[in-house]
């Protein structure tokens, strides 16, 4: 079992309240192997990286045994390594490189669904109907047309998330199996049902199967679902849900879910240190922060905060009831502006037209800077160091199954890095063995990187002061050091406003203040000394149009 240091364990026994997480989505990070596709290997090669950055830990999306219909999000085996990516030996390898080098590794448990090739689900099916293999998910008898055509519609009218009925026969050519069984994604990823305990008990084996391993916690796919509304009545409407389930209340947010985070908090806490749980809880911020009461998670993502635009007393509105949620129940929010389900900051905040892509790059490091500014821990997805936009993907080299189901595709933000300016080697994102370029020419990337993509390489930025790359390494450098000064603290606030110009401010403390110029002139700053600034002050006192800064108070 590889895990931090003990001295380091003892200073650092609350390290995630204002942690900084970097997020690797392993198939697009770093390719090891030359075949395309980011791996273990590349992440092992490309780790420094990431702890030159001055993280607090990393968040791995899935890498386990997988067909790979949802990239990942549909598990055939939880506690396994894909082939695709690598070993369990290099899993290991990385966790102990992780941690010598003061990274803490979070991994993605996806406890909603499975793959319909995980081996519980196969037996069920060949179980047939009425036995208790299937008892582990929603097979139910459909509805019937007419008394001839008996099950021959799905059991309710809920949609997938993915477009379409959430509901697929088990066994469509069979006169006798006409079960059918839930899926809120892909017909790929039929759901638990978490009425089953035996279906928890499953969870907790692979909870503590990594957390003996030594990993540091877990972020919880979709983690408000999990119970389905008893009896599986239908809808009040039969509309898409790909605003995250909330459009289908009886899918979600069921109260007996919450007992799931207490046993899992419990178990969580047998380890020393304790481990991290951290929710993808897609609900209002009083809906969210229920979540994180004191015996639940620790964390839950602002759901709210990581899909504004450009708007401060939007920010400010939400900001509002995120800091009432956490005076209520505790946790400080985990703010994120960006991740592998939504469009690049850039590209959000840019909007289209000329001059669009300066706009939206100036507008994504000044919101970098304001997030790192905040209280709570915060996440950047790898690429939002680089300013990355979102990337028009060709039509047929999408891969995503929202795509093809729902007409929305999330491929964009999930194009693999370039390290190099050079367009040799897919911009070094493929490596070979050791961590040095391949011998021979790579297979193309997964998905297409665009013309222009070594612009924004990571080899060049790290030469540039003025890159986004610096300015979000300065930060989280400084955001440290002030913690070590106790100019922040892991009990500040956040008290929101919007002053005359659009001038956003969110006041951690009475000593330091994070300011946003959301309108189309300068504002001046409130008077303090400015620690730091997006991009460098025109005139001292006062904050051009689309730039943050941090304020240390008289």
């Amino acid at each position: 079992m590889s895990t931090i240091s003990v001295s380091q364990e003892a200073h650092d026994a609350g390290w995630w309240e204002s942690a900084v997480i970097y997020q690797v989505y392993p198939r697009s990070f770093a390719d090891g192997n030359g075949d395309g596709v980011g791996d273990l290997a590349g992440l092992i090669a490309r780790l420094p990286y990431i702890a030159s950055l001055g993280v607090d830990g990393i968040w791995m999306t899935p890498f386990q045994p997988s067909p790979q219909v949802d990239q990942g999000y549909d598990v055939s085996d939880y506690c396994g390594v894909d082939p695709l990516f690598g070993t369990m030996d290099e899993f290991d390898r990385l966790l102990e490189l992780a941690h010598s080098l003061g990274l803490r590794i979070l991994l993605d448990v996806v406890p909603n669904h499975c793959s319909s090739a995980h081996p519980l689900f196969q037996q069920a099916l060949a179980a047939g109907p009425g036995s208790p293999g299937r008892d582990m998910f929603h097979f139910v008898q459909g509805r019937s047309s007419s008394p001839d055509s008996p099950s021959d519609l799905p059991p309710n009218n809920w949609q997938s998330v993915f477009g379409g009925q959430a509901w697929s026969r088990a066994a469509p050519d069979s006169e006798t199996d006409t079960d059918w069984y839930l899926h809120l994604f892909s017909a790929g990823q039929p759901d638990w049902n978490w009425r089953n305990p035996a279906v928890g008990d499953y969870f907790e084996g692979v909870l503590r199967f990594w957390f003996d391993k030594g990993v540091d916690g877990l972020r919880i796919d979709v983690a408000h679902a999990l119970f389905k509304a008893d009896g599986l009545p239908d809808a009040a409407s039969a509309t898409a849900v790909v605003d995250g389930l909330r459009s289908n209340p009886l899918v979600s947010d069921q109260e007996e879910v919450h007992e799931v985070y207490r046993r899992w908090r419990t178990v969580a806490e047998k380890y020393q240190p304790h481990r991290l749980l951290v929710g993808e809880v897609n609900l209002e911020p009083a809906r969210a922060a229920r979540y994180t009461r004191a015996d639940e998670m620790h964390q839950a993502f602002a759901f709210a905060f990581v899909k504004l635009g450009w708007d401060p007393a939007a920010w400010a509105e939400v900001g509002t009831e995120l800091e009432a949620a956490r005076q209520l129940h505790g946790a400080a929010p985990s703010w994120a502006l960006e991740n592998h389900d939504i469009v690049r900051s850039v590209t959000r905040f840019g909007g289209s037209g000329a001059g669009s892509g300066e706009l939206g790059v100036r507008r994504a490091r000044a919101a970098l800077l304001a997030l790192l500014g905040l209280p709570g821990a915060a996440y950047i997805y790898q690429g939002q160091e680089l300013g990355l936009p979102e990337v028009d993907v060709p039509v047929e080299a999408r891969v995503d199954p929202m795509w093809a189901r729902g007409g929305i595709t999330r491929d964009g933000a999930r194009v693999p890095l370039p390290w190099t300016e050079d367009a040799a080697l897919n911009h070094g994102f493929s490596l070979g063995p050791g961590g040095e370029p391949a011998a021979n020419q790579a297979s193309a990337p997964w998905l297409p990187q665009p013309e222009g993509w070594g612009s924004h390489a990571i080899e060049t930025q790290q030469q540039d002061p003025g890159s986004t790359l610096a300015l979000v390494t300065a930060a989280v450098g400084l955001r440290r050091k002030l913690s070590e000064q106790g100019v922040f603290t892991a009990d500040d606030g956040g008290s929101w406003r919007v002053e005359d110009g659009n001038l956003l401010i969110c006041e951690r403390s009475p000593k330091f203040l994070v300011a946003v110029a959301m309108g189309s002139g300068p504002v001046r700053l409130p008077a303090g000394t400015v620690l730091a600034s997006a991009v460098p002050l025109e005139t001292d006192g006062w904050l051009q149009p689309d730039n943050a800064a941090w304020v240390l108070r008289d």
